[in-house]
C-alpha cells in the first residue's frame, strides 16, 4: 500500500506549482552579506578549489534524498546544491567573471535554442528526434563560440571530474553515435567474456599492473552492456551496493543475537544467513 511523502513545511505562501523562483534574490542577498567585510570568516575564506568536495557532496545527497522517495529531504539537499552555486556565481563575481543573472540567462538562452519545437516552429514526433536535434544545436552552438567538432572531438564534453563508471557510459554514448559501437548485445558479452580470460591470464601471471589493466577494461565493456540494456550503469551499481549493505545488516544482526559478530562466524555460516535475507527481499525478480 503506498503512502502519500510527508508535507513539506511551507516556507511560501504560493503553493508548489504557483511558485516561480521569486526568492533567489533573497539567497543571493544573503551570500552577498555572508562574503562582505564583516561578514562570515568561514565563507569569507573560501575558494572554487575549496569548494569543489561540497558542490559534489551535495549533488550526491540529491541523488540520496531522491532514492530514500524523501521529498523534504530532497527540497532541503536541493536548497544545499542550490547555495553551492550560488556561492560559485558570487566569487566569480568579485573576479569580474560573471554574476548570478549570467548563469540563469546563460541557461535560459540555451534551453530556448535548444527547444525549437516548443519555443519554436521546429516539428519532432518523439524524443528519440528531440535528442538528435539537441546534439545538432550544440554543435552549432560550438560552432558560434569557434570551436569544431573536429578539433573537440566526438568524445569532447564528458568532464573528468565524473565518476568513473558514469563517464564511461557517457563516452560509449558518444562513440555509439558515430557508429563506433557493437550492433547487439551479443558483440558486448562476447567482449565481456574475453576480457574475462584476459583477466584470469593476468591474474595467473601475478602481474599488478596487467590486472588493474583487464579489470578496467572488463569494467568499461559492463559500462557499455548496461547501457545497451537500458539500465544506467552507476545507478545499477549503487543499488547493487545498497543491496549489499542491506544484506550484510542482516548477518551482523542474526550474529548480534547470538552476542556473535560476523569475524566470529565462518563464510558458510555468513553466507547462509546471506542466502535467507536474498531470499526474503521482494524484488521486480522475485516477487
Amino acid at each position: 500500500m503506498q503512502t502519500k511523502p510527508p508535507a513539506i513545511p511551507p516556507v511560501s505562501a504560493a503553493t508548489p506549482r504557483e511558485q516561480r523562483g521569486t526568492r533567489l534574490p533573497e539567497l543571493v542577498a544573503i551570500m552577498e552579506r555572508l562574503l562582505a567585510n564583516d561578514g562570515c570568516p568561514w565563507d569569507r575564506e573560501q575558494s572554487l578549489e575549496t569548494l569543489r568536495p561540497f558542490l559534489i557532496e551535495e549533488a550526491y545527497e540529491v541523488l540520496e534524498a531522491i532514492d530514500d522517495r524523501d521529498a523534504p529531504s530532497h527540497c532541503d539537499e536541493l536548497g544545499d546544491l542550490l547555495f553551492q552555486i550560488v556561492f560559485h556565481a558570487a566569487l566569480r563575481a568579485r573576479e569580474g567573471a560573471f554574476g548570478i543573472d549570467d548563469v540563469v540567462g546563460s541557461i535560459a538562452n540555451k534551453m530556448t535554442f535548444r527547444h525549437p519545437h516548443v519555443f519554436g516552429d521546429a516539428q519532432v514526433k518523439d524524443s528519440a528526434e528531440v535528442l538528435e536535434n539537441w546534439d545538432k544545436l550544440k554543435a552549432k552552438e560550438r560552432a558560434a563560440a569557434g570551436e569544431t567538432a573536429t578539433r573537440k572531438g566526438a568524445l569532447a564534453g564528458v568532464p573528468l571530474a565524473l565518476p568513473a563508471l558514469l563517464r564511461a557510459q557517457r563516452i560509449g554514448e558518444k562513440a555509439a553515435k558515430v557508429g563506433f559501437d557493437w550492433p547487439d548485445t551479443a558483440g558486448v558479452v562476447d567482449k565481456i567474456k574475453e576480457e574475462l580470460i584476459e583477466l584470469d591470464e593476468a591474474v595467473a601471471a601475478g602481474n599488478p599492473a596487467a590486472i588493474e589493466h583487464e579489470v578496467g577494461d572488463l569494467l568499461l565493456a559492463a559500462s557499455r552492456l548496461a547501457a545497451k540494456v537500458g539500465v544506467a550503469p552507476e545507478d545499477a551499481l549503487r543499488a547493487a551496493t545498497a543491496r549489499f549493505e542491506r544484506r550484510f545488516g542482516v548477518i551482523e544482526a542474526t550474529l548480534a543475537k547470538e552476542g556473535r559478530a560476523p569475524s566470529d562466524a565462518s563464510l558458510e555460516e555468513m553466507d547462509r544467513i546471506w542466502t535467507a535475507a536474498k531470499r526474503a527481499e521482494v524484488t521486480p525478480l522475485k516477487k
